[in-house]
């Protein structure tokens, strides 16, 4: 995967973890933490995921009543901000929290061995713990904020994530914005076939193994699929999807793109596509049509902004509570049984129940 790097100025606290379901204060400036969240079945065991925190102005005290949260995620195989947008730029303009997170399997994949790609899957639930984290931080010091400008953006595996956690918490988000993201775990993908994406993400058509990919494993990976898609609207998903990704991206590619934003538009989601062909060439925003595309800040500022930026003709907030206040259940059906993301205490946590 492509990776792009943004120099940032990070403190880190070393040996600092924050448990979930612990108030702790935020740090006064940006700077970087962990957090617990759930187990992963191929390392069990407690498991925790650094956060990166990035203030207007570097800053908690530059917090305003106005003041959104971003979730902003990195690609396949990067960390904190690789491949997604530049906190500096994105905290100025669009006046959020900038919140980047080392899910499950960040760093470089070529490295790593014993598990295939998780495919959004605890990828969204590590992201959404560290905006739920950040939320109830927010409320518990009283510090004000925009409750209902809550965002997230990523590029490559970061958008695959973004529309997952988007998908994982229907009620959330006013805004997503994927770049190039991956709409779908295919067979192409999942088992590195030839003559498709260069994706391999080691799967196991073989049920006694435990890469195994079951078939509601890689329903729930499915971005566009139709009856999931349903149950988002029957849930109430209002928030805005603008989807970003280039007519000649191999590596994700272009057509499953296209079916996906075919099926959210089928299903009466609110979904804007910009699909990148050789005339949007200019050499500042758009360099290629290939799955680099190419300045990836400028395009969230771009596309995202006037649905994120307050003044904007086509500014929103969100009306409905977050999922981490109505604390209900999140319920997609499969052929071979249920994923359930539970809110129930207020973070969220997902499991499989089988028929």
């Amino acid at each position: 995967m492509i990776r792009f790097q943004f120099s940032v100025l990070v403190f880190l606290f070393v040996g600092f973890v924050c448990p979930a379901l612990q108030a702790v204060d935020l740090p006064e400036r940006d700077s970087s933490f962990s957090i617990s969240t759930q187990e992963w079945p191929f390392q069990p065991g407690p498991r925790t995921v650094k956060v990166y925190l990035y203030y207007p102005g570097k800053e908690l005290k530059n917090v305003n009543a106005e003041t959104g949260l971003m979730l902003n995620l990195h690609n396949w195989g990067g960390t904190n901000t690789s491949g997604a947008g530049n906190p500096a730029v994105l905290t100025r303009e669009l006046n959020v929290i900038v919140i980047s997170v080392d899910y499950v399997q960040s760093g470089s994949w070529k490295d790593q061995s014993g598990a295939p790609y998780d495919f959004g899957y605890l990828q969204a639930i590590d992201a959404l713990r560290a905006l739920s984290h950040v939320y109830h931080a927010l409320n518990e010091q009283k510090i004000p904020f925009n409750s209902h400008r809550i965002y997230s953006t990523g590029g490559s595996g970061g958008g695959n994530v973004t529309l997952m956690c988007n998908k994982f918490a229907p009620h959330t988000f006013t805004c997503v914005v994927d770049i190039c993201g991956m709409p779908r775990l295919s067979d192409d993908i999942a088992y590195h076939l030839p003559g498709g994406s260069s994706l391999d993400a080691r799967y196991s058509r073989d049920k006694s193994s435990a890469d195994y990919l079951s078939p509601g494993a890689q329903e729930l990976r499915f971005i566009g699929n139709p009856e999931h898609l349903k149950v988002m609207k029957k849930m109430g998903h209002a928030g805005k999807i603008v989807v970003i990704h280039g007519t000649g991206d191999t590596t994700c590619p272009y057509e499953d793109a296209k079916q996906m934003v075919q099926n959210m538009q089928a299903a009466d989601l609110d979904v804007e596509a910009k699909f990148v062909t050789k005339s949007d060439l200019d050499g500042v925003i758009f360099k290629s049509t290939g799955h680099s595309l190419g300045d990836r800040t400028k395009m969230i500022v771009k596309y995202g902004g006037p649905y994120i930026i307050p003044g904007e003709k086509k500014f929103r907030l969100r009306q409905s509570p977050t999922d981490f206040e109505l604390k209900q259940d999140v319920v997609y059906p499969t052929s071979d049984g249920r994923y359930v993301i539970s809110y129930s205490n207020g973070i969220p946590a997902v499991r499989f129940e089988a028929k």
